[in-house]
Formats: C-alpha cells, structure tokens, sequence
C-alpha cells in the first residue's frame, strides 16, 4: 500500500477568482517580552511520567488543562495565480510538437483566492505564536482564534520556509496564556507525548482544541527534503495528528512544548485531507527556539540554493569508486564541477569524496543535501574532503536562493 508524506494543512475552501484584499494588523517586532529559553521551565520528568495512570485526573490530563488555553486556531488566506491560454478548445497547442514552430495562443494570468486552515500556540504573554511556514507563509490574510471566541488579525513578523516555521504576532491583548518550551535533546523513546491543535477544523466548532496521547516513537528521524523543506531530526509520534494539526504542539507530560506537528505519513487521504496511521513527525522546540530568536531579530533567513554551488554529487557506488579509484565507503562523489562556480573557486574538485560539513558525518547524498539545507544562506561551511589519499578542508560560502 502507498505511503504518502503530507503536510498536516488542509484547505476547505476555493474561493472565485478574485483580486486579493484586506490589510494586516500592525504590530512591534523588537517588543521586550521573552522567548522562553529552551529547557528553562522543565521539571521531573521522570516522576510527571509515573503519575500519567495514577486516576482519572493524572498527568495528562493536567498538562492538557494547562496547555490549552495557548493553544490557537488559525485561519488563512492566500492569493495565488494561474496561466492558462484564452483560446485552446481542443488543447492542440498544448502540444509540444506544435509549441516546437512557435504556436501556442495567447496566455493569460488570473488570481485566485484559497482559504485553509491549520494550527498554531502563543509562546509569549504579549502575543507571538507560532505556526508552520506552510500554513501562514504565503498567507494575504491570517485570523488567529483563541479558547475564548477571540478572534485577532495576526501579522507575519518572519518565516523559514526551509525549516517550515513562521512567527506570527496578535496585538490587542496582553497576559495572554503561553506554552513554554522543553528540551528535544532530553527526550526518551517510549515516554508519553501529547498532540494538540485543530484537525480538519474541529476548533471551531467551540474553540477548543483537539487532544491526542500518544508516546515519542523515535528522535532524529530525517525524511529529506520535501517541496523545498527540510524535514531533518524529526520527532516520530503515534498520537493520532491529521490534516490541520500542522503547527500545533506536540507536548511532553509536564505540558512543556517538545515540538511541532507539521507532516505525517498516511494512507488515509481525500479531498478533506489526510488522516492518521500513527506515523506523525514534529520539528524538535530546540531547532523551533534558535529560529524564532533569529527572526525577532528581524533576520531574513534565505534558504539555500543547492544547485548554486556549481557542483553535482552522487552516492558511492562501485563504479565511481573504481572510475576515481575511491578507497571510501562512507561519504558523497563529487562527479562534475562547474568552472568559475563557488565549489570551484573554492577548489572543489572532481573525484573528491566529501565525508563530513563541519563536525556532521555525511553518508550519502541525501543526507549531504539535507544537512546543507539545514543551513542559512551566506554561512560558511567546511567540507572535510577525501582526495587521492589525503585529507583536505574546503571553505566556501553558501549563495542564496
């Protein structure tokens, strides 16, 4: 049976073609309240987990008081634009054969309005939350509702479209309930893990989100790159998440934040969007926490363009081994190199086998990919390089998209 990676967002409406409207409520970035430092607040983990069976009213449920009142739904709109010919009735100039002598009617671009739906959780007393970049990134327009029927105009103050995380703001409020953060390196496989947020649109129903129980299934799942984010050291949960979980918390059994549901694996999936198998990932609240601090910096965090660097890599196989005369098993082949393109001004070379970027191993070139794409444009990184016996350092910058 197929196996699809979806993102936890779902659309429930298609608007008519219409031209986009409507402003976004101002807001203070540089605002003093804090971003809770990441492993702060913990507490006793361990006697929290013991007490989860103790009765009716144990750990869980608790944590799930707690927890709830941060807990957002949001709602977003976004513009986007189709091209499409006037005139084709029968698609013959569709056609490649046709389009090779230059035929091909007249284009025309129309702009369309889609609603859709997803999740989120206030991190802070005077408004931010978080959320994923692909529920509100390219979002016109974003509604936050709130456990008491509020509903507020929320501002993007920055995203990272790589790590699929956005940082939102809502003015008009202040003392509002916020979730503190854990610590996703200090996470047990098999302890209980609590997902939160607005699957299929359940919160508004009476503004309260949905509470699912499950346990942390695995750590430093690395699925890859997935339209452009990268989705690397990925918490694994069985609690139940579904489409418009993405960017609720995932919660530990103290009610501190341990990550953010954004993609499951299923095989249940309609046009209402994807249910649960018990295949859930979460970005972990540490990678969450260096990001946020980053944007309200107001830093500009550009993704990384991979084909930039001018290079093309491979896997190890025994033909590239032999062809390069490679004595490696572990690490990535540098097969071409582009004259006068940052891997060659920084003195790549064919043939090279690259083991390691900065203190992190590479195994192949997913993974070679993936960890490149865990970075931030403009950073410099080492490629520790296998080449004809010896060992080689090369530093070089990484352009942007």
């Amino acid at each position: 049976m197929h196996i699809l990676l979806i993102h936890l967002f779902s659309l429930f409406s298609l608007a008519a073609p219409i031209a986009a409207t409507g402003s976004l409520a101002s807001s203070n970035p540089n605002d003093a309240s804090p971003v809770f430092t990441v492993g702060q607040h913990g507490t006793n983990r361990d006697s929290v987990n013991q007490t989860v069976t103790g009765g009716r009213r144990n750990a869980i449920t608790v944590a799930v008081a707690k927890a709830s009142p941060a807990v957002v739904g949001i709602n977003v709109t976004e513009t986007r634009e189709v091209q499409y010919q006037q005139f084709d009735p029968f698609g013959m100039f569709n056609d490649p054969w046709m389009r090779q002598f230059g035929f091909g009617g007249p284009t025309r671009t129309q702009k369309y309005q889609v609603k859709a739906l997803g999740s989120g959780f206030i991190i802070s007393a005077d408004g931010y939350i978080l959320t994923n970049d692909h529920v509100a990134g390219n979002a016109t327009k974003i509604i936050v509702t709130t456990t008491d029927g509020s509903q507020y105009d929320a501002k993007l103050i920055g995203t990272d479209h790589t790590a699929d995380i956005a940082l939102l703001k809502i003015e008009g409020k202040s003392n509002l309930p916020y979730l503190r953060f854990g610590n996703s390196n200090d996470l047990a496989v098999g302890e209980w893990a609590i997902a939160m947020g607005n699957p299929f649109g359940l919160f508004s129903i009476n503004d309260k989100p949905t509470v699912t129980v499950g346990v942390i299934s695995n750590t430093g799942v690395n699925l890859g790159l997935e339209d452009g984010r990268n989705y690397r050291d990925m918490i694994q949960t069985d609690a139940a998440i579904s489409s418009g979980n993405s960017g609720g918390p995932l919660l530990n059994a103290s009610g501190e934040v341990i990550g953010m549901n954004s993609v499951i694996r299923s095989t249940a999936n309609s046009n209402q969007g994807a249910g649960s198998i018990g295949l859930g990932f979460a970005i972990p609240v540490n990678k969450i926490g260096e990001v946020v601090k980053r944007l309200r910096a107001g830093e500009k965090l550009i993704p990384v363009d991979l084909r930039g660097l001018g290079m093309a890599w491979y896997d190890l196989t025994d033909e590239s081994k032999e062809y390069f005369h490679i004595t490696n098993d572990v690490g990535v082949v540098v097969g071409t190199v582009s004259l006068q393109s940052i891997a060659d001004k920084a003195g790549i070379k064919a043939g090279d086998v690259i083991v390691a970027i900065d203190d992190e191993k590479v195994r192949g070139a997913q993974e070679f990919q993936s960890t490149l794409a865990d970075r931030i444009a403009g950073e410099t990184v080492t490629f520790h390089v296998q080449r004809e016996g010896h060992d080689v350092n090369v530093k070089l910058k990484l352009p942007g998209k």
